[in-house]
């Protein structure tokens, strides 16, 4: 009785589990398909292309299905989005992935003024218009010294030295005795023999005064009759004794330079200026002058005089500029730094100097036509700023050229090298796996190193000629089944500069088969 009734409420209890549970999941069931619904509903994810599989160790081996390398290491994956394709022309469309990764910089073309400014280098010197010289007229002796020192600073009607002379004192007592005789017969009142003691007076003061005797001298001489035993010689300009000769009891000749006296207190500069720039320079432009002993300071001067010769040792034209020399800081001799204000045309279209890529044969500007879309552009230049260059053809005012980029910095100035990291050119692609095919004969072949002689074809792809070179081939299986002498069809590639990698190798025959 008891189990009966045992029973009998274990089976009502299931019975009403099973009924919650069956109520339940009817009630539930348009909630779950509502979460199961909801994500069919959603937008699927857009799937990336994937291109092949590329060698994980940079070789130029690729695959279209996954696989591993000789040493286990599993290709990795390279999608679309990630390889720089070329859209038409010298067009090239990269990935806002990529363009960041290169540290792209772009700038607007300009239309602006260039500041031009040519730079050369020079020398202090003396302006040759303030030298004098003290050189006697007569032959004597130095009597005595007032200047004794190179490089002593001497004024305009200084006495520098006394020189003695027979000449000179004859000179004197000849004038004396004329001036006597002249007042004798004037006071005589005779007429007869004047004239005559006149032009022998005069003549005598012609000679004192052909030779700088000073006018006071010559004054004191008619005055007294007295002829003096030396003259004093000074110099006609202030200024520094730059060279002495005169030595106290030396005999001089007529015309012997005793004395150099210079005046520093306006210098000259003597620029040489490049070929290239001389026409950018005319006289009446600024220069401002710089020296190593006061790399604090600049001297500003103006240009006088453009020399009419060129020197051809060194291709460069003398400029001489001329500027003031305050407290006399600046020494004939120094070594100068010159820039010289260029004459300006104009506004024109220009470019930051970075933005141009110079081969020698040719100048190329990378533009930004659009959202990861650049092209290669030729153009011509012209006048260069210090940061600035004028394009005179290829571009116009407002259109964006790249400035920087990480492949920009230069390693050989080659156009080829400098494009190919940004535009995807043949070389890129050849590193990154695309292939070149070519056509030729099989000259030799070097199983043990794996290289391969092969006379080829133009190779259209990368310009070139029909020429005889050494390949690589990318493993010994590529070289099974031909021999030296066979017509053949290669693929090859390029895996570092300079290295061509053959990756597939076909006799012509059974190329023509296909």
């Amino acid at each position: 009785m008891k189990t009966g009734i045992v029973a009998g409420g274990i089976a009502v209890v299931l019975a009403a589990v099973g009924g919650g549970y069956l109520l339940g999941t009817r009630h539930a069931a348009p909630g779950a398909t509502a979460q199961a619904t909801a994500p069919a509903a959603s937008a699927p994810k857009a799937e990336r292309k994937l291109l092949y599989y590329r060698n994980p160790m940079g070789q130029p081996d690729t695959s279209p299905v996954p696989k591993k390398d000789s040493m286990g290491m599993d290709y990795i994956p390279v999608y679309e989005d990630e390889v720089p394709t070329k859209a038409s022309g010298n067009e090239i469309k990269i990935s806002a992935d990529r363009v960041q990764k290169l540290g792209v910089r772009t700038q607007l073309a300009q239309l602006r003024a260039l500041d031009r400014v040519v730079r050369a280098s020079g020398r202090v010197d003396v302006d040759e218009r303030r030298l004098a010289t003290i050189a006697p007229k007569f032959e004597g002796y130095v009597e005595k010294l007032y200047v004794n020192a190179t490089g002593q600073v001497v004024t305009k009607g200084q006495p520098i030295f006394d020189a003695y002379s027979p000449e000179l004192v004859s000179a004197q007592r000849e004038y004396a005795i004329a001036m006597r005789g002249v007042q004798a017969l004037r006071e005589a009142g005779g007429t007869e023999g004047q004239p005559g003691m006149a032009q022998l007076a005069e003549s005598s003061l012609t000679r004192l005064r052909n030779w700088d005797v000073p006018e006071e001298q010559i004054a004191a001489l008619a005055k007294t009759g007295e002829a003096k035993r030396t003259v004093t010689f000074r110099p006609p300009v202030s200024g520094i004794v730059m060279e002495r000769k005169a030595v106290s009891g030396m005999r001089f000749m007529p015309g012997e330079a005793l004395y150099q006296v210079a005046d520093l207190s306006s210098l000259w500069v003597l620029a040489d200026v490049n070929e290239q720039d001389i026409g950018l320079v005319a006289n009446g432009a600024r220069a401002t002058v710089s020296m190593n002993a006061y790399p604090d300071k600049r001297f500003q001067g103006i240009v006088t005089y453009v020399y009419p010769t060129l020197k051809a040792e060194t291709r460069t034209v003398q400029v001489r500029i001329e500027l003031a020399n305050p407290g006399g800081l600046l020494k004939p001799g120094m070594y100068a730094q010159v820039e010289l204000g260029a004459g300006n045309a104009g506004k024109v279209v220009a470019v930051p100097a970075s933005a141009v890529i110079d081969s020698g044969v040719r100048r190329v500007v990378i533009v930004q036509l659009g959202e990861g879309r650049f092209e290669s552009r030729q153009v011509e230049t012209g006048a260069r700023g210090d940061d600035w260059v004028e394009i005179r053809f290829g571009l116009k005012e407002g259109e964006p050229v790249v400035v920087a980029a990480n492949f920009l910095i230069d390693s050989e100035s080659n156009l080829r090298a400098a494009l190919g990291g940004l535009a995807g050119d043949k070389g890129t692609e050849a590193r990154s796996g695309a292939p070149h095919v070519a056509h030729g004969k099989l000259d030799a072949l070097d199983a043990s190193t794996g290289r391969v002689t092969i006379t080829h074809e133009p190779v259209a792809s990368l310009r070139w000629p029909t020429m005889t070179m050494d390949f690589v081939l990318a493993n010994p299986a590529v070289g099974t089944g031909v021999k030296p002498g066979a017509v053949i069809d290669f693929e090859f590639v390029e895996r570092k500069p300079g290295e061509w990698v053959i990756t597939a190798i076909t006799p012509a025959a059974a190329a023509k088969g296909h």
